[in-house]
């Protein structure tokens, strides 16, 4: 069991100094841990950046601020999908950027040409720049965060963290949406239901199909049907085939053989398809079906609806199951793409039942795929109908996160050479929480989280067993004592100058997620009007927020 270990670091910004328990990912001998490769996609480089940061980093360095130690917190205000969770993904990524952030001479020459200056030390000094300055804290990826708590904290030179933050923010957002959006329907389908991501072809680009597979997998599906994802990700990769197959055929004459394994297979079907209770169906499905089954004989599933689901494909394939069991093989099952999946769904089992009593086999239990622009209504809807699906393969609503499309991640200055600073807004939900923060989570003695909680860096940790004053940020009346049994640090360092750990996984984090939905409260998690997660601070920081704003915002005059 490895021996917990007590951190003591000194913030950069200067605001405190401060311990750090239980860490939440693996610490490791830092002279041990491999340095990052660059990022999966060669794009991600510095200049994958808004032209204002550039801007600013101008401005600070003429104005003799550009090394100014600076806190920066990356965080969403609401939770996506009109939810009250969301699972962040996409550290590793953006841990790579800050490994490899550098401007080449080649930028510079660009950026000349674009932001003409009179000062040329500027853009020499811009060739320096790397991220040896800067400090990350970060939660653990697969982790379920919530609305306005750091995800994760930067400390550095003032100018290099503000060039971070248009390429975090890309890096993280979507990711994050991704996997949120899979947690989602994993939580709608259940723990028992297979899921698989079969959104190529509608994903933006291919670093959209790539993304959404890897943190589709994270979120909880599992397998995908993109070839190069499985390659580059180790995800499992799965596919049948489509209507183009069956219709490529039209008669059995279209077979090139009628052998398998030294047998007439054909024959075989032939056998059994006139004793099943049904009608023949399409002769032209019936030879693809038995052409598939010759090329994919221990894993044949087939796609039954190119012509008539009930009436065709089932039947067809029923014939062909038999025949592939005759010769010792298991087959595996259909695959529904149109139609009203619950009503098919059923049907086809009530077939496979009757074929197995008829036959005294074991066909009952073959798999049944359900695919046709599913989403999380659709999963819904099949629950309450009732249904006999075991996989589902989603495409579009997943891979572009159509009910959201976009996870509005922010990036916050909170502290400047040591003093917090505050955004003021009309809108209370767009008030930053100043200052350098700590993040916990405080949980029941079943393991449950109760609320997440952040202090200022500097206060006295939280303690299991000991009774804290827990207050919404911006409203008073709102407040609660809660006594945890346990109590979770949440934002770890995780770069020093240099990664400072190994990180976990995609499988590590995938079965890290699964285990966070696991114990969060299912109110916490139902679609329809779930129950909002609380994200608390300490009276400590409650009182300082509010005696930051009445400093900052200024005395209206009427008259």
């Amino acid at each position: 069991q490895q021996t917990q270990q007590t951190q003591l670091f000194v913030c950069t910004a200067g605001c405190c100094r401060t311990k750090v328990f239980e860490p939440y990912l693996q610490d490791d001998d830092e002279s041990k841990v491999t340095p990052l490769p660059p990022p999966t996609d060669p794009l991600v480089q510095s200049f994958l950046t808004d032209l204002y940061q550039l801007s600013m980093a101008y401005a600070y360095w003429r104005n003799n601020r550009h090394e100014d130690p600076a806190v920066f917190d990356l965080y969403f205000r609401t939770c996506p999908f009109d939810g009250e969770f969301a699972v962040f993904a996409g550290l590793e990524e953006a841990l790579r950027f800050v490994t490899h952030f550098k401007i080449t001479p080649e930028h510079v020459e660009y950026l000349r040409s674009i932001m003409p200056i009179e000062d040329e030390e500027f853009y020499l000094w811009l060739q320096t720049l790397d991220c040896s300055a800067v400090r990350i804290y970060a939660v653990q990826e697969g982790t379920i965060v919530f609305g306005k708590e750091p995800l994760v904290r930067l400390e550095g030179p003032l100018a290099v963290c503000q060039l971070l933050e248009t390429t975090l923010l890309n890096l993280l957002n979507f990711p994050t949406l991704v996997a949120t959006n899979a947690a989602r329907m994993r939580v709608v389908a259940g723990p028992d239901k297979f899921l698989f991501e079969f959104g190529l072809r509608r994903a933006q680009g291919p670093n959209g199909a790539l993304s959404a597979s890897r943190y589709a997998y994270m979120g909880g599906f599992d397998g995908t049907s993109n070839v190069l994802s499985g390659m580059m990700f180790g995800i499992p990769v799965k596919g049948t085939h489509a209507h183009a197959f069956i219709s490529s055929f039209t008669c059995l004459d279209d077979l090139q053989t009628r052998m398998l394994d030294g047998v007439d297979f054909v024959a075989v079907v032939l056998r059994y398809l006139p004793q099943l209770p049904w009608p023949a169906g399409n002769e032209g499905e019936l030879a693809a079906f038995i052409a598939f089954a010759q090329s994919f004989p221990a894993h044949c599933l087939v796609l039954v609806d190119t012509y008539d689901t009930l009436r065709s494909g089932v039947p067809n394939y029923l014939a062909v199951a038999l025949a592939l069991r005759e010769l010792g093989y298991t087959p595996i099952g259909i695959r529904l793409d149109s139609g009203d999946l619950a009503y098919l769904s059923k049907a086809a089992r009530d077939m496979f039942q009757a074929v197995s009593k008829l036959f005294g086999v074991d066909l009952d239990r073959l798999k049944i795929v359900a695919s046709n622009d599913i989403n999380e209504a659709v999963l819904t809807a099949l629950n309450e109908q009732t249904h006999e699906i075991d996989i589902f393969g989603i495409g579009t609503h997943l891979v572009t996160c159509q009910s959201q499309p976009a996870l509005g991640m922010v990036y916050k200055l909170v502290s400047i050479r040591g003093t917090p600073r505050i955004k003021l807004s009309q809108e209370v939900n767009k008030v930053t929480i100043p200052g350098c923060k700590e993040l916990y989570r405080l949980c029941s003695k079943d393991g449950r989280p109760i609320l997440d909680l952040m202090i200022r860096t500097g206060e006295p940790i939280p303690q299991p067993n000991e009774r804290l004053l827990c207050r919404h940020p911006f409203e008073a009346q709102k407040r609660a004592y809660v006594n945890p049994a346990s109590v979770v640090p949440l934002l770890q360092l995780v770069w020093d100058g240099r990664l400072t750990r190994t990180l976990p996984s995609l499988e590590q984090c995938r079965h890290h997620c699964r285990s966070q939905l696991a114990s969060l409260r299912q109110d916490h998690l139902r679609l329809i009007n779930p129950t909002p997660y609380k994200v608390s601070v300490s009276d400590n920081l409650f009182q300082f927020i509010h005696q930051l704003w009445q400093k900052e915002a200024p005395v209206v005059e009427l008259s």
